[in-house]
């Protein structure tokens, strides 16, 4: 910065005698900030810029970096501490313009007006009714991708241990390692700590386990292509990155936004990162339903039959290739009042 300025008023053949005349700033400060030894406040960089003819930004930019290096210097955090910072910065000028459209609004409020209502019924939750819940959304979530089991068969796997002819192993596995995992996110929103990167891996090596045990609670070291879609997720060597990011903007956003856009932004975002050679969509699923029940919300159990698939395929591929998110959150908000609706006619028959 002080050479910026001391060149532009050689260049208009001012002395600083002259300078500090024309802005009444003392001649001794106007030789400080060439010099380096002191900087000129946020009021006299704009007089400064004007009188001198040098571009605003230029000379804004310029004394922010200054302010920046001399506050953090070489710390040896300060590469991470900018990193966290200009995601924070991104996110304030983008929440500043953020325009929640009129349907989802409505319908945040109806959820919340529901959630209201389901906690005065808290004292009549029963551990069988949630058990069943549970048990539907493991089917429910397997039948997302793929897995054929019926809903009484996999209660038969899960509850009485028995196998079922016809099915394969893997499917065996993925009805065990989903309620597995299911246990665990229960447990973890019973701490109420904030979602970290260990415990997201702990999740998917419950829902991969026995099945892809090398992958299992690892990040993938191949290119993949999204199943069913034309959005194609990040190189391998750029995954560790991307999940840095990705926790740093959940840190950031976990206690800014409504808790569904908030669950709702990391299912997705997981899902377009696809970190994982496989269980992507399971382990999304899990993340979105545990930051649902920390905030006091239902699992969202999105289910599984073609009309509901392809509505939420169809909503997170225009997310992620079209980078509108209106309807992938409005799908998401609606599953949620659907599941708060049906629990609390459940509690109340």
């Amino acid at each position: 910065m002080k050479t910026l300025l001391k060149n532009a008023r050689e260049h208009k053949g001012l002395k600083t005698r002259e300078v500090a005349q024309l802005l009444g700033i003392d001649q001794a400060l106007i030789s400080k900030f060439e010099s380096g030894s002191r900087k000129p406040t946020r009021e006299q960089i704009s007089k400064l810029s004007q009188l001198l003819e040098i571009d605003f930004e230029t000379l804004m930019i310029a004394w922010l970096k200054e302010k920046i290096l001399y506050e953090i210097g070489d710390d040896e955090f300060a590469l991470k501490a900018l990193k966290v910072a200009e995601d924070e910065i991104k996110y304030n000028k983008a929440i500043s313009n953020l325009k929640i459209s009129t349907s989802l609004e409505k319908i945040l409020k109806e959820i919340d007006i529901l959630k209201d209502k389901l906690d005065t019924y808290r004292k009549f939750d029963s551990y069988k009714i949630k058990q069943a819940l549970e048990l539907e959304y493991t089917f429910e979530s397997n039948r997302i991708e793929g897995n054929t089991m019926t809903l009484r068969e996999t209660d038969m796997v899960i509850n009485e241990g028995l196998t079922i002819s016809g099915k394969s192993m893997r499917e065996h596995l993925e009805a065990i390692n989903h309620q597995e995992a299911i246990g665990f996110i229960k447990d973890l929103m019973q701490k109420n700590n904030a979602l970290n990167e260990r415990d997201l891996l702990s999740i998917h090596n419950l829902i991969l386990r026995g099945i892809i045990p090398e992958d299992a609670g690892r990040y993938r070291k191949v290119q993949v292509m999204t199943q069913g879609s034309s959005h194609m997720p990040p190189q391998p060597s750029m995954v560790a990155q991307e999940m840095e990011e990705y926790f740093i903007w959940y840190e950031i956003n976990k206690n800014k936004l409504h808790p569904i856009i908030l669950a709702a932004e990391m299912h997705e975002r997981l899902t377009t990162i696809h970190p994982f050679i496989d269980g992507n969509g399971r382990t999304s699923r899990l993340v979105m339903n545990l930051i649902l029940m920390q905030k006091g919300y239902l699992i969202a159990n999105i289910k599984g039959d073609h009309e509901n698939r392809m509505q939420y395929y169809q909503s997170l591929e225009k997310a992620q290739t079209k980078k509108d998110k209106e309807e992938f959150l409005l799908f998401i908000a609606q599953i949620e009042k659907e599941s708060l609706e049906r629990y609390i006619n459940i509690l109340t028959q």
